[in-house]
């Protein structure tokens, strides 16, 4: 969703929650706001864990977003506990970007803190690929 791996529409999202606090919902962030269906996304796939769509401000051809739907703040933040959601995510992107037609390889970046480029406070896996030259990436 963004000019930039980890930045949204909605801007920055910095609460108290940004230092990696896991909650199950957070009603101030964009992420879950798309995930509770009051902002619309292009879907790419849904289940009970996660959450895929297409982002706003590609860096090439085929730019996804997989977000976990509990809200989990950064990558900081995860526990022992998220390491099944952060594997389902892991084998979930190649298979959407086969897909969506993604066959020579694909990038995927999850950005984690000020210094990572995180800017939306919500744990979320960049999927990026098809044909180079990418507009960024």
């Amino acid at each position: 969703m963004s000019p930039r791996p980890g930045r949204s529409e909605g801007g920055s999202h910095r609460s108290a929650q940004h230092e990696g606090y896991s909650m199950t919902h957070d009603p101030n962030c964009i992420f879950c706001k798309i995930i509770a269906g009051q902002i619309p996304s292009k879907k790419v796939y849904e289940d009970e864990d996660i959450l895929a769509f297409h982002d706003i401000h590609p860096w090439a051809p085929v730019h996804i977003l997989l977000i976990p739907k509990l809200h989990i703040a950064s990558m900081a933040g995860l526990q022992p506990e998220h390491a099944a959601l952060l594997g389902k995510m892991s084998l979930l992107a190649p298979r959407l970007m086969k897909e969506l037609g993604v066959s020579n390889g694909f990038r995927t970046v999850i950005n984690t803190g000020p210094d990572g480029g995180q800017e939306v406070y919500h744990l979320h896996m960049h999927a990026m690929g098809g044909p180079r030259p990418w507009l960024k990436g």
